[in-house]
């Protein structure tokens, strides 16, 4: 399968459709929407070659590495798959509302995040696209105690976000378009973290228009993944926090986790494919 950059990839959203399983979870419950979502996923799935390649070409991958799944995995794994990420498209529906069931959400690891907002001191945390972060945002916003600034790319998806803009004309609030990293955003971001708040950008996809990557493996293979959120630490002089979002049963846990006090990168590089860093203050 040919490989092409995320953000070029066309955005595939059928408002009517969502906005009708929307309702039916709505007026009916978690079940019926199951119901009414399955053919459309089978349907979808039939018709995209390349959504069952790369589906196939992850479990396979992480059945090697991890064995979770315990055998080989079949196509009824894949589509589970696939129902698994509709599903969560309707729970970041239900965060952004308002609806979602928050008894459902586990935290761990908030206690040092929460401690830092309350001190005036601001930070970066970086995460990635896995989970429902419409829960995260949600969660900081109903408590108040953790301002957060997410640094996002949504030209690839602008009609699924003015969806979201639909059921909360808040919804994007604090959230900034960044396609590049300029002096004006730095100066911008600097101002916010010093003000107490805290940067969130994702680590797990490589740049629109940058080639500073450095090369890991993940699930057995070299997978490229962005320096972007630990340079801007070291730039804004500030913590580096790790979020993630598991879905686990009938909902999610959201872990915290302080990576590096202080990002200290190497004065002779900060160069494409040399990025490394050190912790000033041991975490945790």
């Amino acid at each position: 399968m040919k490989s092409r950059h995320w953000a070029e990839m066309g955005e595939t959203t059928f408002v009517a459709g969502i906005w009708l399983l929307y309702w039916v979870h709505r007026l009916l419950g978690r079940w019926p929407f199951r119901a009414c979502l399955y053919p459309v996923v089978l349907v979808n799935w039939l018709r995209r070659p390349a959504l069952r390649q790369a589906s196939r070409e992850y479990l396979e991958r992480m059945q090697a590495a991890t064995g979770g799944l315990g055998r080989e995995p079949r196509w009824r794994d894949s589509v589970r798959h696939v129902l698994m990420f509709a599903e969560t498209l309707l729970d970041k529906l239900l965060a952004v509302s308002g609806r979602y069931r928050f008894e459902r959400v586990r935290t761990e690891g908030r206690e040092e995040l929460y401690e830092a907002a309350k001190s005036g001191r601001g930070g970066v945390i970086v995460t990635a696209h896995m989970g429902c972060l419409e829960l995260c945002r949600t969660i900081a916003e109903r408590r108040g105690e953790v301002r957060l600034n997410i640094l996002v790319h949504t030209l690839h998806a602008e009609q699924f976000n003015r969806l979201l803009k639909r059921l909360n004309p808040e919804n994007d609030f604090r959230l900034m378009e960044v396609t590049d990293m300029g002096p004006a955003t730095a100066v911008a971001l600097n101002e916010r973290v010093e003000a107490g708040e805290f940067v969130v950008i994702a680590g797990d996809r490589i740049p629109v228009n940058s080639s500073q990557t450095v090369s890991v493996e993940f699930l057995g293979h070299p997978a490229p993944f962005p320096v972007g959120p630990y340079v801007l630490a070291a730039l804004l002089k500030c913590p580096l926090y790790l979020l993630g979002c598991i879905h686990e049963g009938d909902g999610y846990t959201i872990h915290f986790e302080r990576l590096f006090e202080r990002v200290v990168l190497p004065r002779a590089s900060v160069r494409p494919r040399s990025p490394t860093a050190r912790a000033t203050t041991p975490p945790g």
